[in-house]
């Protein structure tokens, strides 16, 4: 007799990480580059020779450093092991085979893959055509059976930004019941006065959380630690169902030594801004369709044209995140890297 798993499991799509080509100029997974924070390197060096020790499983320190950073009560604090372990953490909490879930099509592409891991329903709303998130449709989707909602802002892949009227208007409209959940994994690189920050409406509302990382602008993608800050009974409900030690030693001393320095990541977000106006300005003169984007990345509505852009690029050394048949993610890297990115669309705009 063989073991015997979940029937659904031959249905549940796999999660797709951009590629590594060696030798190729990678700009498929949304990283920065410059690698992290020369502090926070300090830190894990200083750290390693403690690894024979498990971590604090508690998250204490990093948890009242977060809670200082934010203004905010250590209760409304839960860290895990990067943001899409807090996803999954989020629809455990909430969710049963009987509840459904919203989140926006195409967003993060893990929102599908844990709701129906937990077994919960997934409803997907599709974007406006301006690739931009649906609201009206995703209140209309709403149901006594909703417990979850996720509003990815800027929106990954696409890169859109909800400004705060509107997103305010969308709260208001939203049953208290009904957790929504602001995946703000982009916020540090967002330059847009009219933001909302998620910290601060998470203050104001009940059924609120926002959720981080330092994967992206803290260049700690490799280490994997997220946090959420939500109301005191959402993040107690999070730490119930994370796995023991799930966040290890060095994450926690180098995300600590990361949020200590401010000064060095605003420089480096003000790097990427600029970098990501340029690259997004010259693709508009070449002729592309790039929405406006507010993240570390720029998104390529392609169509049919995607897997073809893709190879266009592997072949002059440029690995992009496609996404076949929609569209191709690029992220933004260092100067030389986008401009042979820039080189490869201006060949394939002559080639097509």
């Amino acid at each position: 007799m063989s073991v015997r798993t979940r029937a659904d499991l031959d249905q549940l799509p796999a999660y797709v990480a951009g590629r590594t080509v060696p030798g190729s100029i990678k700009l498929a997974s949304n990283e920065v580059s410059e690698g992290p924070l020369p502090s926070a390197v300090a830190a894990i060096n200083q750290a390693a020779t403690e690894v024979h020790r498990y971590p604090d499983m508690g998250v204490g320190r990093l948890t009242e450093a977060l809670a200082a950073h934010y203004r905010v009560e250590p209760e409304r604090i839960a860290v895990g092991c990067g943001s899409v372990a807090l996803c999954e953490q989020l629809v455990q909490a909430t969710c049963t085979a009987a509840d459904e879930v919203i989140f926006p099509w195409r967003s993060f592409e893990a929102y599908p893959i844990i709701t129906q891991v937990v077994g919960a329903k997934q409803v997907r709303v599709p974007l406006t055509g301006e690739h931009a998130l649906d609201l009206e449709a995703m209140l209309a989707a709403i149901t006594p059976a909703t417990r979850l909602m996720f509003v990815c802002t800027p929106n990954n892949p696409t890169g859109t930004l909800l400004r705060k009227a509107e997103l305010d208007a969308f709260l208001d409209r939203v049953p208290e019941d009904v957790l929504v959940v602001l995946d703000e994994a982009y916020f540090e690189f967002v330059s847009d006065p009219d933001a909302p920050d998620g910290v601060e409406i998470a203050r104001e509302r009940s059924n609120v959380a926002s959720m981080r990382t330092f994967s992206k602008a803290y260049g700690l993608a490799g280490l994997r630690v997220g946090y959420a800050i939500a109301p005191p009974e959402v993040a107690a409900a999070l730490r119930k169902v994370i796995i023991p030690f799930s966040v290890n030693a060095l994450a926690q001393v180098a995300a600590i030594a990361s949020l200590e320095a401010q000064d060095e990541l605003r420089k480096r977000c003000a790097n990427v801004v600029a970098e990501r106006e340029r690259v997004h300005r010259e693709l508009l003169a070449l002729g592309y369709e790039v929405p406006e984007t507010q993240a570390n990345f720029v998104w390529l509505p392609l169509g049919d044209r995607t897997a073809d852009f893709n190879e266009h690029c592997l072949q002059n050394r440029v690995v992009v995140r496609a996404f076949v048949g929609e569209g191709a993610r690029v992220t933004i890297g260092q100067p030389e890297e986008n401009d042979a990115f820039l080189a490869a669309a201006r060949s394939f705009t002559r080639v097509a």
